[in-house]
C-alpha cells in the first residue's frame, strides 16, 4: 500500500522534473565555467557522496576512509552537514578523545564517526566555513567531507561517488529519475566530476552494471564494496559477542535507516531470527514513547535480545535506564573493498599530495 502510494505521488510530481533538472543543469554551468568559484581551504579534501538520495553508504565509506588515513599518519579531520541534528552552523564535534556534543546535537552520521574512529569532527551547513574552523581548531591536514559531492563551493582534491547496487542494477527502478519524481540529485551525466566510483553491494551478490548506466562510468576507476558482518556489541556498556552466540536466537529487529529490507538480508544469513521487527523513519531521534514501544513489543514477541543497527544504536544508548532489564546489542559491520589494495593507493597517492 505504502509503495502504491509512493508511485502515485511520484506520477503526480513528474511534471516538475523537468523544473528541477534545468536548476541542477544551470547551476552545474555556473561552477563548470567558473561564473560560480570553488574555494580553497587550506587542506587535501577528499569527498564521498552520491547522486541519489537514500543509504547508499556514504557513512561507513567514511569510516573506512578515516581509518586508512589515521593508519597511514595522515592528520584526519571529517566534516558533515550533521543530518537532522537540533543545532544549526558550526560545532566543533570531537578532537578526536573527546566528544563535545551529544547525538540529537551532532546528528547520528558524524557521531557514528567519531564514536568508531575517535577522529577530529566537525559539523556545518556550509561546508567552506566548516572546512576552514575544523582546519583552525584541530590543525587537520586532511578533511573527509561527508554526502559532499554537490557542495560545489569548496574545491575538493578527490570526489568519490558511491552507488547501491540494486539501486542501479533494479530491472523496474521507477526511483530512477530525477527528484522529486525520483530518487536521483543529479542525473548522470553529473558523474563526470567524480574522481572514483563504489558500487556497494552491500550483503548481496556481485551484479553487472546496466549498460545505460555504466557508460556514465566510462574512464573512472570503478570498485565494488560489500559489507562484512565482524559480530554484535552490547549498545549499553560496548561489550563484543561473536556471531554464533546469536545464531538461531529469537530477536527483536528494530532499524530507523533509509533502507530497511538491507538490514534484514545481513541478518537472515547468519542465522538471526527476524520476523519480529520494527521500522521507523530514517535517522529516528528516538524518544521516551517509542522506547516504551519496544519494550512493550520485546516482551509480547518473548525475544530473547533487541538487535539494531549501530546508527540506531548511538541514539539508544542514551535510554540505559530505561533499557536496562533488556539485552539489547548492534551488529557491527565493516566495509571491504574489492582490488582493495588498488584503491588504497589510489586515496594515499592522493594524500601524499600534501
Amino acid at each position: 500500500m505504502k509503495d502504491k502510494l509512493l508511485r502515485a505521488l511520484r506520477i503526480i510530481l513528474a511534471p516538475l522534473v523537468p523544473l528541477y533538472g534545468l536548476v541542477i543543469r544551470i547551476r552545474n554551468r555556473f561552477f563548470d565555467t567558473g561564473r560560480f568559484k570553488s574555494e580553497k581551504v587550506n587542506a587535501l579534501v577528499l569527498s564521498v557522496g552520491n547522486i541519489t538520495v537514500g543509504g547508499s553508504g556514504k557513512t561507513p565509506m567514511v569510516i573506512y576512509l578515516t581509518k586508512l588515513l589515521k593508519r597511514h599518519g595522515f592528520d584526519a579531520g571529517v566534516l558533515s552537514r550533521g543530518y537532522m541534528r537540533t543545532t544549526k552552523g558550526y560545532l566543533y564535534v570531537s578532537d578526536g578523545n573527546q566528544i563535545f556534543y551529544n547525538v540529537s546535537e551532532t546528528g547520528d552520521e558524524i557521531y557514528q564517526t567519531v564514536v568508531e574512529c575517535g577522529v577530529k569532527a566537525a559539523v556545518c551547513e556550509d561546508r567552506v566555513t566548516g572546512a576552514r574552523r575544523l582546519i583552525e581548531d584541530s590543525g587537520a591536514s586532511v578533511i573527509i567531507l561527508d554526502d559532499g559531492f554537490q557542495h560545489r563551493w569548496i574545491h575538493r582534491d578527490e570526489d568519490i561517488v558511491i552507488f547501491d547496487q540494486e539501486f542501479i542494477t533494479a530491472e523496474d527502478n521507477y526511483e530512477n529519475r530525477l527528484l522529486p519524481a525520483g530518487n536521483l540529485r543529479e542525473p548522470y551525466d553529473a558523474l563526470s566530476r567524480a574522481d572514483i566510483i563504489v558500487v556497494n553491494r552491500k550483503f548481496s551478490g556481485h551484479k553487472d552494471v546496466p549498460e545505460k548506466i555504466k557508460k556514465y562510468f566510462n574512464g573512472k576507476p570503478v570498485f565494488y564494496g560489500y559489507y562484512r558482518a565482524v559480530g554484535f556489541e552490547d549498545v549499553k556498556n560496548g561489550e563484543f559477542f561473536e556471531i554464533k552466540d546469536f545464531v538461531g536466537q529469537k530477536s527483536l529487529i528494530i532499524n530507523g535507516i533509509a533502507n530497511p529490507d538491507s538490514f534484514f538480508k545481513a541478518l537472515n544469513p547468519i542465522g538471526i531470527d527476524t520476523t519480529s521487527r520494527m521500522i521507523f523513519l530514517d535517522h529516528n531521534n528516538y524518544n521516551a514513547e517509542e522506547v516504551q514501544r519496544i519494550r512493550k513489543e520485546f516482551y509480547a514477541s518473548n525475544s530473547s535480545s533487541v538487535i539494531t543497527t549501530h546508527k540506531d544504536a548511538v541514539k539508544l544508548n542514551r535510554f540505559k535506564r530505561e533499557l536496562d532489564d533488556i539485552d539489547i546489542y548492534f551488529l557491527r559491520i565493516e566495509m571491504e573493498i574489492e582490488n582493495k589494495k588498488e584503491f588504497e593507493e589510489l586515496i594515499l597517492q592522493k594524500a601524499n599530495k600534501i
